[in-house]
């Protein structure tokens, strides 16, 4: 299979690499502002799980322009290390720490961000991880499942608009889909306290057999351009007659992601061996380091 082969398959794939964007995930931020206006008015905002940084790279283009602002301020958390990017204050830690809201916080010299957003797992971002630091827009990247319910239910106490929405660049066959949450009402008297979470997974098991004012169904929105492209789609790599097809790296390789180990252990048939571990993780940091300085120089010598 070339290596051409997953531009044909993922049309969002390529179109990231072509645009400059890190991963295919931009696209969904991007539509899903094209749809709820995502933006407006927003100089903090905080993206969670935000490796390898697309999304913090389309809050750093919408939010502060062609020219740097110095009254934007943008946060990107992430267990893993992640490029720099301008604009944007990096920090490696766990998003269910009290000590990584803290240090947002401090970022935002104790005012509240105007933004969230994560496009994380869904074990990780449920809403007493978050609210610590929100003040007007809630976006979250869920799966949809019989027990979603209960996180409509929990967020609908805290925003007066909760709509669950699935940008065309989602593709189809996927259960994923994103919960659009605006105008950040909490209850009178309401303190964020993140030792004590909401959500709770032993809630009555009859939970969904509810109807009426006891279950609350959110409105579910498309979004994207019906003229889009279809992410479940195979496209030829000659999109455009007038502008032939060259092949292009991905925007920004990751930065000692955890597979890489694996990887040069499977590659080179050491799975099994018994060698040292920090052995073979320096030997796979060289591997790594010397695969990309080969591709970096096929690509300036094509350029």
């Amino acid at each position: 299979m070339g290596r051409s082969s997953k531009d044909k398959r993922d049309i969002y794939y390529r179109l990231a690499k072509e645009e400059g964007w890190r991963a295919r995930s931009a696209f969904k931020l991007l539509q899903l502002d094209e749809e709820f206006n995502l933006f407006k008015g927003v100089s903090r905002a905080v993206d969670l799980c935000a490796a390898p940084g697309s999304w913090s790279q389309v809050l750093s283009r919408k939010l502060r322009g062609k020219e740097s602002s110095e009254d934007v301020k943008i946060v990107a958390v992430d267990l893993q290390a992640m490029a720099p990017l301008p604009g944007v204050t990096q920090i490696q830690g766990d998003i269910t720490k009290i000590s990584t809201a803290q240090e947002i916080i401090r970022h935002f010299e104790g005012q509240s961000a105007d933004l969230v957003v994560c496009d994380g797992a869904p074990d990780v971002t449920g809403l007493h991880d978050v609210d610590e630091y929100i003040q007007a827009q809630l976006l979250l990247a869920i799966f949809r499942g019989k027990d979603v319910t209960l996180l409509y239910s929990q967020l609908k106490i805290f925003f007066t608009s909760v709509t669950c929405a699935k940008p065309r660049s989602s593709r189809n066959s996927s259960i994923e889909a994103f919960v659009v949450c605006q105008n950040y009402s909490p209850p009178e008297g309401y303190v964020p306290n993140m030792s004590n979470p909401l959500l709770d997974h032993s809630y009555d098991v009859d939970f969904n057999q509810l109807e009426g004012p006891n279950r609350i169904i959110v409105p579910f929105l498309a979004c994207g351009d019906l003229s889009a492209f279809d992410s479940d789609r195979t496209y030829p790599l000659q999109l455009d007659s007038n502008k032939e097809y060259q092949y292009l790296p991905p925007t920004q390789p990751p930065i000692r992601p955890p597979y890489q180990q694996a990887c040069h252990l499977r590659k080179n048939n050491l799975l099994a061996t018994e060698d040292s571990p920090s052995v073979l993780l320096d030997d796979s940091l060289s591997a790594m380091k010397l695969d990309t300085n080969k591709e970096n120089d096929r690509t300036s010598r094509n350029s």
